[in-house]
């Protein structure tokens, strides 16, 4: 029996027991379970890990750890560190050979593991950091931790989450006690993967951790406050309500401060979602425009060129999006010398969702702007409706709700600006009628 899979734009026909049972896509290196059951080691390692901090896994018997994804019968949870992750080596030939005939992008063999040396290493290492007396005891401990997550050593991860090393961590963190060991234990942290219920302890003892972490992003190296802002995201993407709505201040000046400094495009990606997530919250909106949210935003959208930024743009019109409801976000967009050109110059030049949430942008402008004709008469002359009148040109599938938010913006101010000079001939052709 075989599975079709896309490789490179084609299908192709991969036989069924060459894939994973859980992502569905060929093996790199196959290991089976004691069930019987081969997966890849790393979906096997990762499926591990979440369950093992899901609800399910607490219920669990204490002596078993772990199910089988497949099977669900229990495994020992001896398991995780790939200790008993036998490696399939007849299969992954096979996988192999069948890549070669097939010119399908051969797999490499895989380098033997050492989860057994990596548990023992981990463990000791935990305890000298937890007995350390001294500050450069601790620290050198938490840099060789730093270095096996680094490395991607999935099972040091998971020896490390379920020997408690997640509240050391986080006590250390609470202490403050050393600048670089807070900072070492926040490196860690954020290569973790946290569990739910692991960021939720940010929140507890009065936000000790998450003024830690605004402490970082005031007066961290660049690194560690691209570290902080992930973190800083993660936590509230789990955060309860009344923790979304009494943000602190200082979490947007420092959000607004990382935008600004663009210090890392994965830093930046982070502080954008954390102002989504913010925004809809309380007056959030108004918070983040008080702190200089949409200037930065604007500035942002002004540097951003090219087709790897199109994530990071789409991001920016969607932060404009959520503070341009309220009036202060329209007023400070409106009011910067490149706000509405900005984002009027994006549509159609980045990709649909850009050009959508761009069009929403002038939308919500627009819209509280019917009496106000220093708005309007700017937009004429920054080129904003003769973009709207290229957009209802257009003929997309894609873009249809753009092409009637589009069309419902020109109606609503076609008293001003249906015969305006300002609108070449060619796109006034298309202006629709009222």
């Amino acid at each position: 029996m075989e599975e079709t899979i896309l490789y490179n734009n084609e299908e192709v026909e991969i036989p069924c027991y060459f894939l994973c049972p859980i992502s569905m896509d060929l093996m790199k290196d196959p290991v089976t379970l004691s069930t019987g059951i081969t997966y890849d080691r790393l979906n096997i390692q990762k499926w591990l890990f979440s369950s093992s901090s899901s609800a399910a896994a607490a219920a669990a018997a204490a002596s078993c750890m772990y199910m089988c994804p497949v099977t669900r019968q229990p495994i020992s949870d001896d398991e995780d560190g790939g200790g008993l992750l036998t490696p399939n080596h007849t299969l992954r030939r096979m996988i192999q050979a069948w890549c070669t005939l097939n010119s399908f992008e051969r797999i490499p063999t895989p380098k033997p593991t050492a989860a057994a040396a990596d548990k023992s290493q981990i463990l000791n290492l935990l305890e000298q950091a937890k007995n350390s007396t001294t500050s450069p005891q601790l620290i050198s401990c938490l840099r060789i931790i730093g270095v096996s997550l680094a490395a991607g050593n999935v099972s040091c991860r998971n020896h490390l989450h379920f020997s408690g090393g997640v509240d050391f961590l986080l006590s250390v963190v609470r202490k403050n006690e050393d600048p670089i060991s807070t900072d070492e234990a926040l490196k860690i942290l954020q290569q973790m993967e946290l569990s739910d219920s692991d960021l939720k302890l940010f929140f507890s003892d009065n936000g000790r951790i998450l003024n830690q972490l605004i402490r970082v992003l005031e007066s961290g190296n660049s690194e560690n406050r691209a570290k902080a802002i992930t973190l800083l995201y993660s936590a509230f993407c789990v955060a309860d309500p009344a923790h979304l709505i009494g943000s602190k201040p200082e979490i947007f000046t420092q959000t607004v401060n990382i935008l600004r400094d663009r210090i890392s495009e994965p830093a930046t990606k982070a502080a954008l979602k954390l102002l989504l997530e913010l925004s809809p919250w309380g007056k959030n909106r108004i918070k983040a425009v008080k702190y200089g949210a949409v200037s930065a935003l604007v500035e942002l959208l002004l540097h951003q060129t090219g087709d790897e930024c199109r994530r990071v743009c789409e991001l920016t019109l969607a932060v404009l999006e959520q503070l341009c409801g309220c009036a202060e976000g329209r007023a400070e967009l409106v009011s910067h010398g490149a706000g509405l050109a900005v984002v009027s110059k994006k549509i159609l030049r980045v990709s649909h969702v850009a050009s959508d949430r761009a069009v929403r942008v002038i939308g919500s402008v627009s819209k509280y702007s019917a009496n106000n004709t220093r708005v309007l008469q700017e937009m004429l002359k920054v080129g904003v409706v003769s973009k709207l009148c290229l957009v209802v040109q257009v003929e997309s599938t894609h873009q249809k709700k753009t092409k009637e938010r589009a069309e419902e913006i020109l109606r609503l101010h076609s008293r001003v600006w249906r015969c305006s000079s300002c609108i070449p001939p060619h796109l006034l052709s298309s202006y629709p009628s009222s």
